[in-house]
């Protein structure tokens, strides 16, 4: 995949965080050096079962309507503590509040690269622009 498409697609999942009200988003760039075994983690916090719920439902079908984009696992949606949904070349985490306290995954992934939502949202937006822009003139 595309290292363009992939931030669209992760930048899409922040903005389907952002809308169910997710709390505390972080986005994680994971170092290949370091084992990992995808390339961004996407963590947030509901702070009830059904908020976490409702926030990896629309998590997926964001990515279903907008890329086309299936998740290849989902764990933990019925307890709703630690809902996981793998998509391959990322990974968004949605815990409650107590769960992330307890796990603590941006320890565990401590030499990992912190990025903002903003900023990566940003930058998928600017290669959207090229892309259209890029296409355009192919047709002229």
């Amino acid at each position: 995949m595309k290292k363009n498409d992939l931030k669209q697609q992760v930048a899409e999942a922040i903005s389907a965080c952002q809308d169910k009200k997710a709390e505390e988003i972080a986005i994680l760039e994971l170092d290949q050096e370091s084992g990992a075994f995808t390339d961004y983690f996407l963590v947030c916090s509901g702070s009830n079962p059904r908020q976490v719920q409702a926030i990896a439902d629309e998590v997926q079908l964001r990515l279903k309507k907008v890329a086309g984009l299936y998740a290849h696992n989902v764990e933990g949606y019925k307890q709703a503590e630690w809902v996981l949904l793998d998509y391959v070349d990322f990974v968004v985490h949605v815990f409650s509040e107590k769960a992330r306290k307890f796990y603590d995954l941006e320890r565990l992934w401590k030499s990992a690269k912190r990025l903002e939502a903003a900023d990566l949202a940003a930058k998928a937006e600017k290669t959207k622009r090229v892309a259209t822009r890029t296409v355009r003139k192919k047709r002229a």
